[in-house]
């Protein structure tokens, strides 16, 4: 569990790196079920959007006590998963992500979830570990982002210039196995990753299910955007139950 100056942490900097490590067995599992989807789905090279889709043997990394469990103390007992993806840079060429929310992309009302960044890979700044800026997430709004159709980035939207300081920014360096947790209004990115080594990151998207995943916003934000329809994603109800009384869940993610 986390410990009161851990939670603190999250809700006044933005994020938490917890004293939690996965087992090395698991670890070991995800590594080889990404080669195994990569087999099968070569042009998830640099970016699985929705792991779920295309493999839904990788919810049973979700179903982490441990993991729920810390969620918990920082959204509330009543949790879904609505999203796993795969950031997987690899060594030499690994896309760059721009600065960004979050939240920019997500049709969540009101919009809240908890990002688990899981590192199956060491994670440093010479192979392109993620970057936060603490304390972007407490005004709760939105900044303005661009739109960027650049094939080097592993996103489309990137906050403006000016928006922030990137010199006040931190670097997210973890070792293989270990995981932080961010919050959705927090700016973050990755530098590109030319060096030897890859720099896999898995993550989860947990939301409390006071908050709504509207389809409908979903479906125009693709035909505006011309992005992957969010409105297709399975939600899974991890623990707890519906709060708000709208959200289709059609699969349970816990028995």
């Amino acid at each position: 569990m986390l410990s009161d100056a851990e939670i603190s942490h999250y809700h006044d900097k933005g994020y938490v790196f917890p004293n939690y490590r996965l087992p090395t067995e698991t670890l070991q599992a995800i590594r080889d079920d990404h080669t195994r989807l990569l087999e099968r789905h070569p042009d998830f090279r640099d970016n699985c959007p929705d792991l779920l889709s295309f493999d839904s043997g990788f919810l049973n990394y979700a179903r982490d006590p441990a993991i729920l469990e810390m969620v918990a103390q920082l959204i509330g007992p009543d949790i879904a998963l609505w999203n796993m993806s795969f950031f997987a840079k690899p060594a030499l060429n690994g896309k760059r992500t721009p600065w960004h929310q979050d939240g920019a992309y997500w049709p969540i009302r009101p919009l809240a979830t908890c990002t688990v960044w899981i590192a199956i890979d060491d994670a440093t700044p010479e192979n392109g570990c993620m970057r936060f800026i603490p304390g972007s997430h407490k005004s709760k709004d939105l900044a303005p982002h661009d739109l960027k159709k650049d094939p080097s980035l592993t996103l489309s939207q990137e906050l403006s210039a000016g928006t922030f300081d990137e010199a006040e920014a931190v670097d997210v360096a973890l070792e293989a196995g270990q995981v932080s947790l961010h919050d959705v209004y927090l700016y973050h990115g990755s530098e590109a990753n030319t060096s030897t080594r890859p720099r896999r990151g898995m993550t989860l998207r947990l939301m409390p299910t006071t908050s709504h995943y509207d389809r409908d916003i979903a479906k125009e934000a693709a035909r505006q955007r011309g992005d992957y329809d969010q409105s297709v994603r399975t939600l899974f109800l991890m623990q707890g139950q519906d709060r708000c009384g709208r959200n289709d869940f059609r699969v349970r993610g816990l028995a």
